[in-house]
C-alpha cells in the first residue's frame, strides 16, 4: 500500500564550485558552464531530517536554463519510523529560474524502521522561498 506524505525542508548551507566552462559559439556569450555543489538541507514534515548531506552535479546552458542531478542522504524519520534512506534527484529550469526536481529512494538504501522503503516525489524550488515544499509517496 503507497503511503502519500509532505512537508517542506530549507537549505541549511549551499557551497558551489565552477568546474568547467565552454567558450560560446560565434557571436554567442559563453557556453555550457558545469558545477557542482555540496548541500545542507533541514526537512520537516512526513519527513523529519534535520541535518542531510547532499551533493549535485549542476549544468548551466548560456540561455539561462539548465540541468542538475544529486543525491541526498536523509537521516531521522519517516512518518514517525526512524532509519535514513537516500534518493537519488533530478531537476531541471527555465528562464523564470524555478528549478522543478523528482527524486526516488535508491534501491536497498534504507536502514532501521525504513529497511525496504522504495517511494518517489517532487519539489519545485521558486527564486527568493525559503521554505521548498515537497511531496512523498511511498512503500514499506
Amino acid at each position: 500500500m503507497t503511503t502519500h506524505t509532505t512537508g517542506h525542508f530549507t537549505y541549511a548551507d549551499w557551497q558551489e564550485t565552477a568546474l568547467e566552462e565552454t567558450e560560446g559559439t560565434e557571436g554567442a556569450e559563453g557556453g555550457a558552464k558545469l558545477a557542482r555543489a555540496v548541500v545542507t538541507n533541514a526537512f520537516s514534515g512526513g519527513i523529519e531530517a534535520p541535518r542531510t548531506s547532499c551533493q549535485y552535479a549542476i549544468t548551466y546552458l548560456p540561455d539561462k536554463t539548465g540541468v542538475c542531478c544529486g543525491y541526498e542522504l536523509l537521516t531521522g524519520t519517516l512518518d514517525g519510523r526512524a532509519g535514513s534512506f537516500v534518493v537519488v534527484q533530478h531537476g531541471s529550469w527555465g528562464e523564470e529560474a524555478t528549478v522543478r526536481c523528482t527524486f526516488e529512494v535508491v534501491p536497498g538504501s534504507g536502514t532501521g524502521e525504513l529497511t525496504g522503503l522504495t517511494g518517489s516525489g517532487t519539489f519545485s524550488v521558486v527564486r527568493g522561498e525559503s521554505e521548498i515544499p515537497y511531496s512523498f509517496d511511498y512503500t514499506l
